[in-house]
This record gives structure tokens, C-alpha cells and sequence, in this order.
């Protein structure tokens, strides 16, 4: 039997700087990875692009594919967008698919793909009067957003501490959601 294919996504936080040893993670948990970025985020990590494809065996995207291109990856069975900022977790909640990652994972809403988020934002960023809107937005239509106790707690600006987020949070709950050991 296959392992099951875990889409990590991410957005342009500090924490994404981590997806080299994530990756490492998800696959000690018995996943089959393949990363997708926001074009910020991939020029953020683009001396480690090799190294990325290098350990998950199939090339980054952060770019939407031409329609006649053929699929390059496997059909995800659970997706993970960690970190996803404040700009991120809007546009997937409003549908605004811009961006490759923003449109899978829109995508994967409507095809039933267990769907894990978990923001990276600041206090400031979330008293926005529209961020707790798409929030629930992506609640109510079947994410698992790991945000709030038990999640990600925001942190006064300027104050962040990537190597404090939760990976482990995330990574649990696409097991969770996919029946595999964590």
C-alpha cells in the first residue's frame, strides 16, 4: 500500500523557512510529500528548492501549471497550508485563486481532500474585521483550521518566534484526518 501523498503548502511567514526539516517530518510520519508555495514564499526559499525536491522526489510549485502540461504529482490525500498569513487565509476564503496554492487548495474544498490550515498572523493582523470572517468562512466549509487554543496564538508584532510554531499540530491533524499513524 502507498503512503498517503500530504500536499504541504505554504505562504510567505518565517516559519516556512522550516519546510526542509517539516518535510523530513511528514515523511517520518509516513507521508508521501510534495510543496507548494506562494510566489513570495518560493523566492524566500529559493536556494533550498533543490534540497526540497531532492528529499520529496517531485519539483516545487508555486506556479499554476499550462492546461496541455501534465500532472506531475500524485492525488493529494490530505493538504496541509502552514504557515498561511493573513493575505493567504483571505483570498482562499474569498476564492480568489491568484495563486497555484490558494487554487488547490480552493479546489480540494470541493473535491472532498481533507483540508488542515494553520495561520501564521500577528495580533495586529487579526483584529481585521475580515480575518475571523475567513476563518469561518474555511471552518464552515470543512477545514480544519488550527488556530486559537489548541492551534496557533498570535503573537504581538515583531514578536514572532518561527521556531516556536506548532508543526507538530498540523502534522497531527492530517493524520488525524487521514487515518494514519502520527
Amino acid at each position: 500500500m502507498s503512503p498517503p501523498v500530504l500536499y504541504l503548502f505554504g505562504s510567505a511567514a518565517p516559519p516556512v523557512q522550516q519546510f526542509p526539516d517539516t518535510v523530513r517530518r511528514a515523511q517520518a510520519a509516513g507521508f508521501e510529500v510534495c510543496v507548494g508555495l506562494t510566489p513570495t514564499a518560493a523566492r524566500w526559499l529559493d536556494g533550498a528548492m533543490p534540497l526540497l525536491e531532492e528529499l520529496t522526489g517531485h519539483p516545487v510549485r508555486s506556479e499554476y501549471k499550462q492546461p496541455t502540461d501534465p500532472d506531475v504529482w500524485p492525488k493529494a490525500d490530505v493538504v496541509v497550508f502552514a504557515p498561511i498569513t493573513f493575505n493567504s487565509v483571505n483570498l482562499w476564503a474569498l476564492g480568489l485563486t491568484n495563486h497555484f496554492v490558494i487554487g488547490v487548495a480552493a479546489e480540494a474544498i470541493g473535491k472532498g481532500i481533507p483540508t488542515v490550515a494553520m495561520p501564521c498572523v500577528n495580533s495586529a493582523y487579526v483584529q481585521h474585521p475580515q480575518f475571523e470572517r475567513s476563518v469561518e468562512t474555511l471552518r464552515g466549509s470543512g477545514v480544519s483550521v488550527l488556530y486559537g487554543p489548541g492551534g496557533f496564538e498570535p503573537n504581538e508584532p515583531g514578536m514572532g518566534r518561527p521556531e516556536g510554531y506548532p508543526w507538530h499540530l498540523a502534522l497531527a491533524e492530517a493524520a488525524r484526518v487521514v487515518g494514519a499513524a502520527p
